[in-house]
């Protein structure tokens, strides 16, 4: 089966700030309406915006900054794969927190326990100098994020956060200025302490949903065996040519697309359809890059190279499927539409309630206050992501890979599920009862089975493990019909 090329994209933006499925609109919205943009897709897992464009790059990050989106134009080769910068700093900014968290806390258990006036105010103007730089530094995540939002007239999860952090902060320095008996520094570090864990928690659960197109791309090899005449060169994959024959050792990748040239070959190619049973290929027939010899050493004369060969391409293809839109919005998104209003909805009115009732507008500021502080989204911000890191890698335990963010949350609505392979539900295990064979055929089989990449003869070794293997001799593999040997 031919696999049709795909069209790639010519302006690729890295966004650092899409959290989302209603980050992934705006963007989309905003690039699609453009003259000139034919077409862009969001990589939430990537944090990538493909686009079809005859603007330069920089228009493209101008409209996308008005939107309340920083970007910039992906250049893959700073791309460090063994760093992760974003993780590293939610760690920094975690860290900070917390430390400063139980420094306010000690400070706070002498001022309930009943300290006086002037070691009160002392301890406040401490837990000032502590908390506010702090807050500063570690809650600017929550602060970039909301004024995002709010720059293009929009609220999110983040903004109710900034406010409850931002306003129990500034208040708490006020009383602290003016002698009151009531300071939130050690709120404002809890809240920024335990919602940074619930981010740094999201994040690695988008980390560690590797990219499938990253998966197929790494299937390939970097070298592979050239034959001049009877001579075989190892050579790197990027100096192969249209029309070199090319020898593929047992238990190696097939490099390049080709034409068999040898009688037979047996290769796994489950990467492609699925089948976990190996396949035989007779001679003139088609093999594709990235297939596995489990059979005989094989030659092969290339027909496609680099970019043309059926693994870069599926690749391409599987790519810009994850690019397409995810219309399913998380539980913590569809709650942020309502919950935002409402919290800034609920505080209003208890300030006016109490200034109404008592006209004391400091103490009405600070019921406000306590408002946001106690309604503030700790639950979405830390639960949703602790329980989803815990049940993805869980998953990945078990041999499961969860590539998106709310495929849990979609697992609950499913009721029927459509395997399009035969191959897709197969294990490969040896499913056939041992335990009649006396020990001397045991042992022939094991001595058999060991010397064969075969899936089945794998699965018969691990079945027989602990056997003493037969001395045999003249042993070899007939590709297709199994191994033969002399006792």
């Amino acid at each position: 089966m031919e696999v049709a090329s795909a069209s790639e994209p010519n302006v690729m933006l890295s966004v650092p700030g899409l959290h989302c499925a209603g980050c992934i609109g705006k963007v989309e919205r905003a690039l699609n309406a453009m003259p000139g943009v034919d077409g862009a897709r969001v990589n939430l897992t990537l944090k990538r915006v493909s686009a079809s464009s005859d603007l330069p790059s920089e228009a493209l990050v101008a409209e996308l900054a008005r939107a309340g989106y920083e970007a910039h134009p992906l250049d893959t080769t700073m791309v460090d794969k063994a760093t992760d910068p974003v993780g590293r700093d939610l760690a920094l900014r975690m860290g900070v927190a917390g430390f400063a968290m139980m420094n306010v806390m000690l400070l706070s258990v002498a001022v309930w326990s009943g300290a006086p006036g002037a070691t009160r105010e002392f301890f406040h103007l401490i837990s000032a100098m502590i908390a506010l730089p702090v807050v500063f530094f570690s809650a600017q995540p929550f602060f970039r994020s909301a004024w995002s939002a709010l720059r293009v007239r929009s609220l999110n999860m983040d903004v109710p956060i900034s406010l409850a952090i931002g306003l129990a902060a500034c208040m708490s320095l006020y009383e602290a200025l003016y002698g009151g008996h009531h300071v939130y520094f050690d709120a404002a570090l809890s809240l920024t302490f335990f919602l940074l864990i619930g981010r740094f928690l999201d994040h690695r659960t988008r980390a560690a949903a590797r990219s499938a197109a990253r998966e197929l791309s790494a299937l390939e090899v970097q070298t592979a065996q050239r034959l001049i005449g009877e001579r075989s060169e190892t050579v790197a994959l990027k100096d192969l040519a249209v029309g070199d024959e090319i020898l593929v050792p047992t238990g190696t990748r097939v490099p390049v697309d080709g034409m068999l040239l040898s009688h037979d070959a047996l290769t796994d190619r489950s990467f492609l359809t699925g089948e976990s049973h190996p396949v035989t290929t007779t001679q003139d027939q088609p093999v594709r890059a990235g297939e596995i010899n489990v059979g005989a050493p094989f030659r092969l004369r290339s027909t496609a190279v680099g970019e043309d060969t059926s693994l870069r391409r599926v690749a391409r293809l599987v790519e810009q499927a994850e690019n397409a839109r995810n219309r399913y919005t998380g539980l913590a998104d569809r709650a942020a539409q309502i919950y935002a209003p409402a919290v800034h909805l609920l505080a209003f009115a208890a300030f006016a309630g109490w200034l109404i009732g008592t006209g004391d507008l400091r103490f009405s500021l600070n019921v406000a206050i306590a408002v946001l502080i106690i309604t503030c989204p700790c639950a979405l911000g830390l639960a949703v992501p602790a329980v989803s890191t815990a049940a993805i890698g869980k998953l990945f335990s078990l041999g499961f890979l969860v590539r998106s963010g709310t495929a849990l949350e979609r697992l609950a609505v499913v009721d029927h599920v459509v395997f399009d392979k035969t191959g897709t539900m197969t294990i490969p295990e040896f499913g056939q009862d041992v335990t009649g064979l006396d020990p001397r055929e045991k042992s022939i089989a094991l001595a058999l089975a060991q010397q064969s990449n075969h899936p089945v003869s794998r699965a018969l070794c691990a079945r027989l493990h602990g056997t003493e293997p037969a001395a045999v001799q003249d042993l070899h593999e007939v590709p297709g019909h199994g191994v033969e040997a002399a006792f």
